[in-house]
Formats: C-alpha cells, structure tokens, sequence
C-alpha cells in the first residue's frame, strides 16, 4: 500500500511539476510581448516627437537663417573648443 501511495505521489508531482512549468512558460511568453508593445509605443512615441522638433526647427532657421548660422557656429566653436581638451 506505501509503494502504491508514493508512485501516486511521485506522478502528482511530476503532473504538478509539468503544469507549473506550462503556466510559467505562458507568462514569460505574455510579459515578452507585453514588453515588446510597449517599447514599439515608446518608439513611435519618441519618432513622433523628433519629427515634431525638426519640422520646428526646419522652421526656424527659414524664419531666421542668419541667426541660425551664428548659433551653428557657435555650437561648432564649442565643441572645437572641448574636444581640444
């Protein structure tokens, strides 16, 4: 009767041990993709938003070319001025 009861044991926790298993699989499997659709949001989110600033800045510099191109050189003159460091 004990050997009978242990092999039943033994199977319940091999049955419970391959559900578990399953179970953790499906939820890794879930979370990926969760996580996968929320960092193509971000993304989409993000290209929305660099293209917004490029139009604004496109326009800018045709409002203002010449301010424009002192602030560019000024910018470059900085970077020259660091990178020599």
């Amino acid at each position: 009767q004990l050997k009978a009861d242990i092999q039943k044991l033994t199977e319940q926790l091999a049955k419970t041990g391959q559900h578990g298993y399953g179970a953790a699989r499906r939820a890794a499997a879930d979370g990926v993709e969760q996580l996968r659709a929320q960092g193509e949001a971000a993304f989409e989110s993000m290209r929305g938003s660099a293209e917004d600033m490029e139009a604004q800045l496109i326009a800018k510099v045709r409002e203002k070319p010449v301010t424009s191109l002192a602030i560019a050189a000024g910018v470059g003159f900085l970077f020259a001025l660091l990178s020599r460091r």
